[in-house]
C-alpha cells in the first residue's frame, strides 16, 4: 500500500512538472535545434509548446503516442556527432500514423526522465480505452471550458458579446447576431451584466447546443413529452436500433449512464440531455461494436480471407530518399498487419542489408528487422505473419539469413504438419496462431545444400527495372542529387495529396509522364535530370543469385508452375491453370501485369485464388509511395494486397475500412462465393441466383464540422457550406456516389434531411464512404470522412464520427432490406408509382420482383398503400409484369 502510494505520489509530481512546463531543444534534421517551452495542457490531453508560428494548433494529442524511447535512439540524434547531446538528457516522442519523431533535448537528466515517466504514465492510461470512449470523456468533461479558454482573448476569465461572436465564427456557427444576444441574456444571471462567467458560459453553450433533431424524435417515442419512460426507450430501442432482448434492467442502466440529472435517474426517465449523450456514445455509433474483436470463423483455409498486407514496409516515406525504420515492422504488425515485406541485400562486414534496392534510401540490418518482428509480431494478435522476403544477397549472406531467422524466430518457424507439400489445401489461421510463415523464391529440391551456384529472380519492384539503367555510383555529388530529386518529389507529393481528395475515381500512377512508363529507369534520369548517374547502355553479367537451400524448410515459394508469370517485356496474359498447383505456391505480380490479368482473365483469376494465395504490389513507377485501389484486387479475391502503410489517403482508408470487419485481425473471410463456384465480377449482374440489398441512408444533420484542413485563413476564413456525399466501393455494378443538397454558413449544426438509396449485388464485398465537402464557387474542399464496411454498418439512428476529428460527425438512419431478382431503386419505385397510379413496382424489365423487409409504414409511406393482412399488394405497368412486394 505504502509503495502504491509514493508511486502515486512520483506521478502526480511528473505531471505537475509537466504542466508548469519545462524549457527544451527540439531537434529538426538539418538544424541546430530550436528552444522551445514544452507543457501538458490543463486536462492532460495534449502536449504543447511555445512560441510556435502554428499557435493553437503547435500541439501532438496524448492520443496519438505511439511511444516514448530514452536516449540517442532515434534517426535524428544519429545524424548528430557522437557526443554532441548527453544521452541521459534526450528523449524522442514518436506520434501520429506515420511515426513522426519529436526528439527532445533537456537541460539536465531529471527533466528527461519526469517527461518519460509521465508521458508513458499517461499513455497505458488510455491505451484500452476505446477511440470512441476517449470521445465521449472528452466531450462530458471540458468542452465548455475548452471553448471558453479559446474565445478568452484579454484573460481576465469572463466573456463579453464580441468574443461570444469571434467564437461562434471560429465554430463555423451562422446566428442571427439578435438570437445571439438573447442567449447572452439569459445566460447572464449574475450582478457583473455584459459577461458570461464559466457556469454561465456552460448554460449558453448548452443552448446554442440543443439538437432539435433528437428532441423531435425524443418526442416522437414520448407521446410528446420531453423525457422517455423506461417501456419506451426500450420501445425505440427495439424498433429504430433494431436491439433485440431489450430489458427492463438495460434501459434502467442507461438511464443511470446517461442521464444527468439526478432527479431523472430516481424517477427511472431519460431526459433530452440524457438522450443526446446516449445517442452521441459509442452505444450508437454507427461502427458494429462487436467487430471490435474477432468475429468471423478463423478455421478456414487460408486462401479463403484477406491478408493485411504491406509494401517495401521498412520505408518511412518515398521509394528514392526516405529513410528505412525498423519502427515500421513494430507499427504497422501493432496495427494488424499480416504481411511485410524484407528486401535483402549484401551488407558490409557479411551482415546483409534491408534496403530499397538501386535508390538513395537509408539501410537497416536485416538482423535488427528479424529482432523486431520477433518482438512484435503477436503482441496485439495472435494469427500468422507472412514474411515476403526479396532476397538479392550472395550464397553466404543467404546463409547468415537463415541463421538469423533460426536463431530469433525459433519455434515459430516450426509448423509441424500444418503445411506440407503433399497438403491438398492450405492451412488456417487458427491452427497456425503464433506462427511466421517465409514466402520467397528458392532453388529447385534436387540441388544439395552446399550449393554456391543458381539463380534466383527478383521478386518485387526490381523486377521493373532494368539492369542497364540501374542506379549506379557516380563521381556526381550525391548531395545535389538528394536535393534535386526531393524538389522533384515534393512536388509529385503534393500532386498526390490532391489527387487522393479530389479524385476519388482515380489510381492512376502519377508519378512519372505517361510516355515514359515503359522505360522506368531511363524516365527517372530524363524526369530527373540525372543521366550521369546511370550506367550505359551494355550487358553485363547476371547477378541474380541462389535462395540458400537452407533456407527450404520454412519457405512459401512466391511463384506457382502452373501459374507462370509473364515476362517482363510482355504483358501477355498468362495460362491459370489450377488443377496441379501446389496450394503453398504464392502468386506475386506487380499492380500493372495484375490489372492486365484482371481485365483479361477475371474468372479464371478468381478460381486460382479459391486454391492458392496471391500477392499484388504497386508498381516500381510510384516513386513517391502512393497507393492503387485495392478493391479492383479484393473483387477478384486477392488475398495479398500490398499497400505503402506510410502514405496516408483515400486507399489506406480504404484498407483500414476493410480489415475493421473482424476485430482489426488481418484476416477477413471473403464472401461465400469467392471462396466456391465461378461468376463475373464485372457482370451487370453477377449473381443473379442471390438476394441483394437495399441500403437506405437518411442524412439527417451535422455536428461542428470544421473548416477544411488546407484552409489558407484557417479558422479566421468564412463559414463553411457542407453537404455529404456518400460513395458505394465494391464491385463495379456497386460503385457509384449520392450526394445531399449543400447548407449555406453553417458547419455547426447543418441540417439535411435527405434519403440516399443504393442496391448492391455483393454487399459483403462493399464498403461505405461517407464524405463531407465545403462547397465553393469555383469547386469543393475536403473537410473529413468515414470509410466502414457495410457489413460493419449498425442499423436505426447511427452517429458517423469523421476520422482524426474528436467531435465533427454527421446523424444519419440507417436501414437495409433484401430484395430477389433484377432490381431498379427506390427512386424508381416512386417515379413509376406516381406516374402510373399503382401501388407499387421496380424497373425490372418483365421479371417478377420480391422485394422483402420493408415495414410497412415504410411502404405506406413510399407508395400511399395500405396493408391489408398478409396479402402481397401487386401492380402492372406498361412493359413490366406483376411487380410484388411481400411481407
Amino acid at each position: 500500500m505504502g509503495v502504491h502510494f509514493c508511486r502515486r505520489l512520483e506521478l502526480e509530481r511528473c505531471m505537475s512538472v509537466m504542466q508548469s512546463g519545462t524549457q527544451m531543444v527540439k531537434l529538426k534534421a538539418g538544424s541546430k535545434g530550436l528552444v522551445r517551452l514544452f507543457y501538458l495542457d490543463e486536462h492532460r490531453s495534449c502536449i504543447r509548446w511555445r512560441p510556435s508560428r502554428k499557435s493553437e494548433k503547435a500541439k501532438i494529442t496524448i492520443d496519438s503516442l505511439y511511444k516514448v524511447t530514452e536516449g540517442l535512439q532515434s534517426d535524428i540524434f544519429h545524424r548528430h556527432a557522437d557526443g554532441s547531446f548527453d544521452p541521459g538528457c534526450c528523449f524522442t516522442v514518436y506520434h501520429g500514423n506515420h511515426m513522426e519523431s519529436l526528439d527532445l533535448v533537456t537541460s539536465n537528466p531529471e527533466e528527461a526522465r519526469t517527461w518519460v515517466t509521465g508521458l508513458s504514465y499517461l499513455m497505458a492510461g488510455i491505451s484500452d480505452e476505446d477511440s470512441l470512449a476517449k470521445r465521449q470523456r472528452t466531450h462530458d468533461q471540458y468542452p465548455c471550458k475548452t471553448k471558453k479558454h479559446e474565445a478568452d482573448k484579454n484573460g481576465d476569465g469572463l466573456l463579453n458579446i464580441d468574443e461570444i461572436y469571434q467564437l461562434l465564427h471560429k465554430m463555423n456557427v451562422n446566428l442571427p447576431r439578435r438570437k445571439v444576444k438573447q442567449m447572452f441574456q439569459e445566460a447572464d444571471s449574475d450582478d457583473q451584466q455584459g459577461t458570461l462567467t464559466f457556469e454561465e458560459f456552460s448554460v449558453f453553450y448548452k443552448m446554442m447546443s440543443l439538437r432539435r433533431d433528437l428532441y423531435l424524435l425524443l418526442m416522437s417515442y414520448s407521446d410528446k413529452k420531453d423525457h422517455l419512460m423506461v417501456d419506451e426507450l426500450a420501445h425505440f430501442l427495439c424498433n429504430e436500433q433494431k436491439m433485440v432482448n431489450v430489458t427492463t434492467e438495460y434501459c434502467l442502466d442507461v438511464i443511470d449512464k446517461f442521464e444527468m440529472s439526478e432527479e431523472n435517474k430516481q424517477k427511472g426517465i431519460l431526459g433530452i440531455e440524457g438522450f443526446t449523450s446516449f445517442m452521441r456514445s459509442p452505444m450508437c455509433d454507427v461502427f458494429n461494436p462487436e467487430h471490435h474483436d474477432v468475429n468471423q470463423d478463423m478455421d478456414q483455409p487460408l486462401c479463403n480471407y484477406y491478408i493485411a498486407s504491406s509494401h517495401n514496409t521498412y520505408l518511412t516515406g518515398d521509394q528514392l530518399l526516405s529513410h528505412s525504420k525498423t519502427d515500421m515492422y513494430a507499427w504497422v504488425l501493432q496495427a494488424g498487419c499480416r504481411c511485410v515485406e524484407v528486401d535483402c541485400w549484401d551488407g558490409p562486414d557479411g551482415e546483409p542489408m534491408v534496403q530499397h534496392g538501386y535508390t538513395l534510401t537509408s539501410k537497416i540490418t536485416f538482423k535488427s528487422v528479424i529482432e523486431t518482428i520477433d518482438k512484435y509480431a503477436f503482441i496485439n494478435n495472435p494469427y500468422p505473419v507472412i514474411l515476403s522476403i526479396e532476397n538479392h544477397c550472395s550464397i553466404q549472406q543467404q546463409k547468415k539469413i537463415a541463421k538469423h531467422l533460426r536463431e530469433i524466430l525459433g519455434d515459430k518457424l516450426d509448423l509441424g504438419d500444418a503445411l506440407h507439400r503433399d497438403s491438398k489445401e492450405l492451412p488456417s489461421p487458427q491452427c497456425l496462431q503464433g506462427k511466421i510463415l517465409i514466402k520467397g523464391k528458392r532453388l529447385p529440391l534436387y540441388l544439395a545444400a552446399d550449393v554456391e551456384e543458381g539463380e534466383v529472380s527478383d521478386d518485387d519492384s526490381a523486377d521493373e527495372i532494368e539492369d542497364d539503367f540501374k542506379l549506379k555510383n557516380s563521381s556526381v555529388s550525391s548531395s545535389w542529387v538528394e536535393s534535386h530529386i526531393r524538389k522533384k518529389l515534393d512536388s509529385l507529393l503534393k500532386e498526390s495529396q490532391i489527387g487522393d481528395k479530389e479524385d476519388g475515381d482515380s489510381f492512376s500512377i502519377r508519378a512519372l509522364p505517361i510516355w515514359k512508363r515503359n522505360f522506368y529507369p531511363l524516365a527517372i534520369a530524363h524526369f530527373f535530370n540525372l543521366s550521369p548517374l546511370f550506367s550505359p547502355p551494355h550487358r553485363s553479367l547476371s547477378l541474380s543469385l541462389p535462395l540458400d537451400p537452407s533456407l527450404r524448410p520454412p519457405s512459401l515459394p512466391c511463384r506457382s508452375p502452373d501459374l507462370p508469370c509473364p515476362a517482363s517485356s510482355s504483358l501477355t496474359p498468362p495460362s491459370l491453370s489450377v488443377r496441379s498447383g501446389n496450394p503453398g505456391n504464392v502468386l506475386s505480380f506487380s499492380e500493372t501485369r495484375a490489372q492486365h490479368l484482371v481485365n483479361h482473365r477475371a474468372e479464371r483469376f478468381l478460381v486460382f485464388n479459391q486454391r492458392q494465395l496471391s500477392r499484388i504490389y504497386p508498381s516500381a513507377y510510384r516513386i513517391d509511395s502512393s497507393n492503387f485501389n485495392p478493391q479492383l484486387y479484393w473483387n477478384v479475391g486477392c488475398q495479398l494486397v500490398a499497400l505503402n502503410y506510410q502514405t496516408e489517403g483515400r486507399m489506406m482508408q480504404l484498407n483500414r475500412a476493410k480489415f475493421m470487419v473482424n476485430g482489426g485481425s488481418g484476416y477477413v473471410l471473403k464472401p461465400p462465393p469467392m471462396c466456391k463456384g465461378s461468376f463475373n465480377p464485372f457482370s451487370d449482374d453477377p449473381l443473379p441466383a442471390c438476394s441483394k440489398k437495399q441500403l437506405v441512408l437518411k442524412i439527417i444533420s451535422g455536428q461542428q464540422l470544421p473548416k477544411p484542413p488546407d484552409s489558407m485563413l484557417g479558422d479566421r476564413g468564412e463559414i463553411i457550406d457542407p453537404f455529404v456525399e456518400v460513395e458505394i466501393i465494391g464491385l463495379p455494378v456497386d460503385c457509384c456516389k449520392e450526394q445531399t443538397r449543400v447548407v449555406d454558413d453553417n458547419g455547426f449544426n447543418p441540417v439535411w434531411e435527405e434519403t440516399l438509396s443504393f442496391t448492391l449485388h455483393m454487399a459483403e464485398l462493399a464498403l461505405v464512404r461517407f464524405l463531407v465537402w465545403d462547397h465553393d464557387p469555383i469547386g469543393r474542399d475536403f473537410v473529413g470522412q468515414r470509410t466502414i464496411a457495410f457489413s460493419s454498418l449498425m442499423p436505426g439512428y447511427r452517429h458517423v464520427y469523421l476520422e482524426g476529428l474528436t467531435e465533427a460527425s454527421i446523424f444519419i438512419h440507417v436501414s437495409v432490406h433484401d430484395i430477389y431478382g433484377k432490381v431498379g431503386s427506390l427512386k424508381d419505385c416512386l417515379y413509376y408509382s406516381r406516374a402510373y397510379g399503382i401501388t407499387n413496382c421496380t424497373t425490372s424489365g418483365k421479371n417478377v420482383e420480391y422485394v422483402q423487409g420493408f415495414e410497412v409504414r415504410e411502404l405506406q409511406l413510399a407508395f400511399g398503400c395500405y396493408w391489408g393482412g398478409n396479402s402481397a399488394i401487386s401492380g402492372r405497368v406498361p412493359g413490366i409484369s406483376v411487380v410484388t412486394f411481400v411481407r
